[in-house]
């Protein structure tokens, strides 16, 4: 599949005030085709990751106005527990992930989403109180982790909480007293290394031996610690990895069959279980909201190869019917490898409800006007979207930031 491409124009920013979105347009109910700025930007945007000035200033006139469906997104917030501004870090010197480990990584987790809705708020409000409890959080993490260690689900720890941290840091990155020498120092010397080691090396195992997710969490990783150390070179590494990488979360792997005549496209794990293949959806859609924020369309791919499988794991998830064609699983070590093909799709985990659907939906249908009636059933269905601490006490209801209805609601 050849990239999808768009010519070069004015920012994103620019033709959205054109369009009149932001702080009085989102609500009238057009959609707007925007453009990717080029994707050879000449500066890093900040904020720059899931959330734009754009957004911001769109989230906040439009809770202050009391629309919907931003309202009813806000109260999702306001009421969990983590968006609390007496929340009290417990930051840790080692994080441990993996059966076996003396593990603590909800200690992490739990900490960085309180971070997230802090910061979320604060940026909505303007409350300082709100700013402090995220920078706080923020500083004691950075003055103490130096080791994510365990099993081989440590990469899995480095991945997926390294792009968690960098969203919530790229938030009040210029709040006063936020040490954000100290943190960048974090995410290069504790995050990066593995992320990095992880996409070169796969722990030792043949490329094919992990599935989608553990490439995208550490693709999604690499990108934001960029953005928010300012390191082109690794966000170049990031999409460049996710365009032609020979692992299972570049593009073409993590996506390996297409159904143009449904406009579905299968997910590589759809064969493995449901969980699985809607983290990856939200992995994908993370990875491509901040490549766009930088003025990358990764969206676009492969003529949205990515929106026909939002479309296929979300029609399969609703009870649909959709095409499967036998997925051959490579895994073990270089030499002593096994074979398992995967020969139906999986019904484990039907119907699994995470807060992913709005961000995808909303690219597609309201920004580029394209139909995905799957993925807005499911977002409309999931409605309005809660965060960490809304789906439960496991790591899976963590996974990813949500509060979609709220934040990606155009």
């Amino acid at each position: 599949m050849s990239e999808h491409t768009k010519p070069a124009g004015p920012s994103r920013r620019t033709l959205l005030k054109a369009a009149g979105v932001g702080l009085a347009g989102a609500a009238t109910g057009a959609a707007v085709i925007a453009t990717a700025p080029s994707a050879s930007a000449a500066t890093i945007v900040h904020p720059g990751l899931l959330h734009t000035s754009v957004d911001i200033n769109r989230m906040a006139a439009e809770v202050g106005a009391g629309a919907q469906p931003w309202t009813n997104g806000w109260a999702r917030l306001t009421a969990n527990a983590h968006a609390a501004n007496t929340w009290k870090a417990t930051p840790l010197a080692t994080v441990y992930r993996g059966t076996g480990t003396p593990e603590n990584y909800g200690t992490l987790y739990n900490d960085i989403h309180a971070a997230y809705q802090n910061a979320l708020r604060y940026r909505v409000t303007g409350i300082t109180a709100y700013g402090t409890c995220a920078r706080d959080i923020l500083n004691a993490w950075s003055g103490t982790l130096t080791k994510i260690d365990g099993t081989s689900d440590k990469f899995l720890a480095a991945g997926l909480y390294g792009y968690q941290f960098a969203n919530a840091a790229e938030l009040i990155r210029s709040f006063s007293g936020f040490d954000l020498a100290r943190f960048q120092t974090m995410l290069r010397n504790v995050f990066y290394p593995m992320n990095d080691d992880f996409l070169r090396n796969h722990n030792g195992n043949v490329v094919t031996h992990y599935w989608a997710n553990w490439d995208l969490c550490n693709i999604a990783s690499v990108l934001a610690i960029g953005v928010v150390c300012d390191d082109q070179a690794k966000i170049d590494q990031a999409i460049t990895y996710f365009k032609t990488g020979a692992g299972n979360g570049s593009i073409n792997h993590a996506i390996p069959y297409v159904y143009d005549d449904q406009g579905l496209a299968q997910f590589q794990e759809s064969g493995r279980d449901q969980g699985h293949a809607t983290l990856g959806i939200g992995l994908l859609g993370t990875i491509c909201e901040m490549a766009w924020n930088q003025g990358v369309d990764l969206y676009g791919l492969g003529n949205n190869r990515i929106m026909k499988c939002a479309e296929y794991v979300a029609k399969y998830n609703l009870g649909g019917t959709v095409p499967y064609t036998p997925y051959t699983w490579v895994y073990g070590s270089p030499g002593a490898t096994t074979s398992v093909v995967q020969s139906v799709i999986s019904e484990t985990g039907r119907g699994e409800v995470r807060p992913i659907w709005e961000l995808v939906y909303n690219h597609y249908a309201r920004r580029r006007g394209l139909s995905v009636p799957y993925s807005a059933a499911f977002a409309a269905q999931v409605r309005p979207e809660g965060g960490g601490g809304d789906y439960g006490p496991n790591s899976g209801g963590y996974d990813q930031l949500g509060f979609g209805t709220l934040t990606a609601t155009r």
